[in-house]
């Protein structure tokens, strides 16, 4: 009997009646980490990796060297096995001050007000150093402006109608040499105008609040920007012309801008600041990891929580472990469970680890709902061209992503056909069938090391110790794709009549559904039950609808036993 809440709704149960005794062994993803720039603590939904890094960045300048996030790394792999969608969410140092960059000044017309307020002022949808180190004009470029942060420009400013055009510009470009990012053209300063600045440009803002758990907007127009909000507009200029086309205040003119073109930055302690040099990347990640500490995770691990708000097949957390930050991976495991629409792929242990420190680790988890692999990989970092060690996190949505593409979510990643890792130089570890034996045991997946087929992911086992079809990664998978899809059709029939009617109509969506998994090898049988069998008049009275599917769920054929027989000279071949 299905639990339900006090509200109406659609309960989804899930009976796995698989177990063994005694017998041998969608849409997307979501990633959470620091990135260079960005949001600060707004999921962001990315569908290629030019534009993650656009919005996001790519390298990062600590110490005079360049390194790169593994957030970065990971969502490069991603895209570039195929795919198309990850909701990114940044997150940063607690301990830090992370403020968004705000437009240097911007001027008024010769005849403009005498206070010196900018007429408006931008201010970055980003936030934190790398934004606030844009510097200020020395020529025809920017002292500090770099292609991780913005500059504005104001053109074609037209005093007659009271129009003129926004442009935001890359950081590091010249005036002789332009790289527009953005484009809002006949904008003004009329409130009451659909081209008013704020409404063009957009002046809303997401931020978290801890108490709520939840994101909350102040601003009254959608941002049209991927990078900058109008913060506060200072001169307005209401009804700019007059119902005869004559300019209903001359003072107005004086309110536009002039064109021109300048930074936006000073707002971190107005000053340009520099990147922490304190920070561990790499295979030198531990407690602090990429300069940050677990709990700065905290809150975006609560928020994606929500699975209402925020969708996605599979989550990355590379940079946490579970030997450093075991309370914010148990969280996730929490949250991935009682969400029950997608998977968690966790990274045990640190670059030092062994196989008896990933066995202790692996041992202290017991979920279906999520899986993790070993060892560490050496690779060249996309962004700064370097041989860097990286957890296995960073290289693993790629595998997810070239299996989905070229298969289904219920085809298992792994094995030479779908777990080839091209971009792996080396494993840490050339794994032998002794090591492979130990972690499969202990459900962790080998990333292994074949002759002639190089580094190969060897195993898609979930984190559940008991033996049922649920501790493989392909049926887990091909239940949330089931349960994802079928819930959408439950909750089109919730406040229908409760009669056969209904029933038939659900059944109609749900049969053809199931039949197309099983044609593309998702499942031996099925059977969808919805009727007076399972629907008699004391669960109708409690306005109830009851369904039950029974699936059987394709396996996959990892144990391949081949006898060579040998024969005498003349013998006969078996029939």
């Amino acid at each position: 009997m299905a639990n339900f809440t006090i509200s109406p709704g659609v309960a989804i149960s899930e009976i796995d009646n698989t177990f063994l005794t005694g017998q041998p062994i969608q849409a997307g993803a979501a990633i959470i980490g620091p990135t260079v720039k960005g949001p600060v603590e707004v999921p962001t939904l990315i569908t290629k990796y030019s534009e993650f890094q656009s919005l996001f960045g790519d390298q990062i300048i600590s110490g005079g060297n360049a390194y790169s996030y593994l957030t970065s790394i990971a969502a490069y792999n991603y895209f570039n096995y195929g795919g198309t969608s990850l909701l990114v969410t940044r997150v940063v140092s607690a301990s830090a001050l992370w403020t968004p960059a705000t437009s240097s000044y911007i001027p008024t017309g010769s005849s403009g007000p005498t206070t010196g307020l900018s007429p408006f002022v931008l201010e970055t949808i980003s936030e934190g150093i790398t934004m606030n180190n844009s510097g200020s004009m020395v020529g025809s470029s920017l002292a500090l402006g770099s292609k991780e942060n913005v500059r504005w420009e104001i053109a074609n400013v037209n005093t007659g109608s009271g129009k003129f055009n926004v442009l935001i510009r890359r950081g590091n470009d010249t005036n002789d040499s332009k790289v527009v990012l953005e484009t809002f053209s006949n904008v003004n300063l009329d409130p009451n105008s659909n081209r008013f600045i704020s409404q063009v440009i957009g002046d809303q803002k997401l931020k978290y609040n801890s108490v709520a758990e939840q994101m909350e907007l102040s601003g009254s127009y959608l941002n049209k920007s991927r990078y900058v909000r109008v913060k506060q507009v200072n001169y307005t200029t209401p009804n700019y012309l007059n119902s005869a086309g004559i300019i209903s205040d001359p003072s107005y003119t004086g309110s536009l801008p002039s064109a021109g073109s300048g930074s936006i930055g000073g707002a971190f302690g107005g000053a340009a600041g520099t990147v922490a040099s304190n920070i561990n990347f790499y295979n030198n990640i531990s407690s602090n990891t990429q300069g940050l500490i677990g709990s700065d995770y905290d809150n975006m691990i609560t928020l994606l929580g929500n699975g209402e708000a925020y969708q996605f097949n599979l989550l990355f957390t590379p940079g946490l472990t579970n030997t450093d930050h075991p309370t914010q991976i148990t969280n996730i495991i929490s949250n991935t469970q009682n969400r029950g629409d997608n998977m968690f792929v966790v990274d045990l242990v640190g670059y030092d680890g062994g196989i008896p420190d990933v066995v202790v680790e692996a041992t202290s988890k017991d979920t279906s709902y999520a899986a993790a692999y070993w060892p560490w990989v050496r690779i060249i970092d996309p962004a700064t061209g370097k041989h860097v060690w990286v957890p296995a996190s960073t290289v693993i949505p790629g595998v997810y992503a070239a299996n989905d593409k070229r298969t289904a979510p219920w085809f298992a990643p792994a094995g030479i056909n779908r777990g080839g890792l091209s971009t792996v130089l080396q494993a840490k570890y050339k794994l032998t069938q002794g090591n492979r034996d130990t972690l499969y045991e202990n459900n962790v997946n080998p990333i292994a090391t074949l002759p002639k087929q190089g580094v190969v992911v060897f195993g898609q086992k979930t984190l559940q110790k008991a033996d049922s079809a649920l501790d493989r990664v392909n049926v887990r998978r091909l239940m949330i794709e089931l349960k994802n899809y079928i819930k959408q059709i439950a909750n089109t029939i919730v406040f229908e009549q409760n009669n056969l009617q209904t029933q038939n109509l659900f059944l109609s969506k749900v049969n053809p559904y199931l039949s197309g998994i099983q044609s593309k090898q998702g499942l031996y049988a099925y059977k969808v039950i919805m009727d007076d069998t399972n629907n008699g008049p004391a669960i109708i009275d409690q306005n109830q609808l009851i369904g039950q599917i029974f699936i059987q769920p394709t396996r996959t054929a990892e144990f391949i036993s081949l006898d060579f027989i040998l024969l005498p000279t003349g013998a006969e071949f078996p029939g």
